[in-house]
C-alpha cells in the first residue's frame, strides 16, 4: 500500500468509524489519525490494517478492530501520570497507543513470540515507556499493581476479583464480559475501598482471552 493510500485509509478509519461509535474525545482521535496501525499488523493484512474487521495474528488469536480499540482508550479517560496494565500484547499496536497516553504500560500476553515481536515494533518506533512480558494474566498480574488503568483486550465470561483489587483508588478498568454472541463492554471505576462504580457501554462480541476465568457452575 503506498503511503498516499495509507493517509486516505486511516483519514476514512477515523470518519467513517471511529467517530460514528461516539468517540469524541480529540485526544484520542488525534493520536489513532497519526498512528501507524499497518506497521504493526501481520504483513499479509497490511492492505486492510485499517478497515472494520478483527484481524488474524496467529495462535488462533485476533487484532480488536479499529473502533473497538478507540471506544476502549476514550472510556478509560487515560491521563499522562497513569500506570497502565494490558492484558494482551497481541500485535503491540493498542500497547503503543496506552503508551501515547499514559506514563507507563506493563503489558503481558502468553505467547513470547508475541511479546518479541510487539518488542522489536515498538522499539523500531521509540516507544520505550513499557513493560512486556510473558505470561498467564487471565486471572489478574498485580505484580506491578496498584495500576490507574486496567485494559483486557480478550473477553471473560467473569472478571476475576484480582483484577478489581489491582485498580488504584479512583482506577479504571475496561472488560469485554459474557459469551459469545451476547457481550457488554463494562467499565469498572474504583471510588474508594470497596466501593464500585459499573458501567455497561455498549453490546459487542469479542474474540475470547486464553485461558479465561470459568466461574464454578452448579450441577442439579
Amino acid at each position: 500500500m503506498q503511503d498516499l493510500n495509507i493517509e486516505l485509509a486511516r483519514h476514512n478509519m477515523v470518519e467513517q468509524q471511529v467517530r460514528p461509535w461516539e468517540v469524541l474525545d480529540q485526544r484520542v482521535l488525534d493520536l489513532i489519525a497519526r498512528s501507524p496501525r499497518d506497521e504493526y499488523v501481520p504483513a499479509k493484512y497490511r492492505s486492510v490494517a485499517y478497515a472494520d474487521l478483527f484481524l488474524p495474528l496467529g495462535q488462533g488469536q485476533m487484532m480488536l478492530t479499529p473502533k473497538l480499540e478507540a471506544r476502549m482508550l476514550q472510556e478509560l479517560e487515560i491521563g499522562p501520570t497513569d500506570r497502565i496494565l494490558e492484558i494482551g500484547t497481541g500485535s503491540g499496536y493498542f500497547t503503543s497507543l496506552l503508551a501515547a497516553m499514559g506514563a507507563h504500560v506493563y503489558s503481558v500476553d502468553i505467547y513470547p513470540e508475541f511479546v518479541d515481536a510487539a518488542r522489536a515494533k515498538l522499539a523500531a518506533h521509540g516507544v520505550q515507556n513499557v513493560t512486556l512480558e510473558t505470561g498467564d494474566a487471565a486471572r489478574g498480574w498485580n505484580q506491578h499493581g496498584p495500576y490507574d488503568v486496567i485494559a483486557i483486550t480478550g473477553s471473560m465470561p467473569e472478571l476475576p476479583d484480582e483484577f478489581v483489587k489491582s485498580l488504584a483508588h479512583g482506577g479504571r478498568l475496561m472488560a469485554f464480559l459474557g459469551k459469545s454472541p451476547v457481550m457488554e463492554a463494562v467499565r469498572i471505576r474504583r471510588l474508594g475501598g470497596e466501593n464500585l462504580e459499573r458501567t455497561s457501554i455498549f453490546e459487542t462480541d469479542v474474540p475470547a482471552l486464553v485461558n479465561a476465568y470459568e466461574p464454578a457452575r452448579f450441577i442439579f
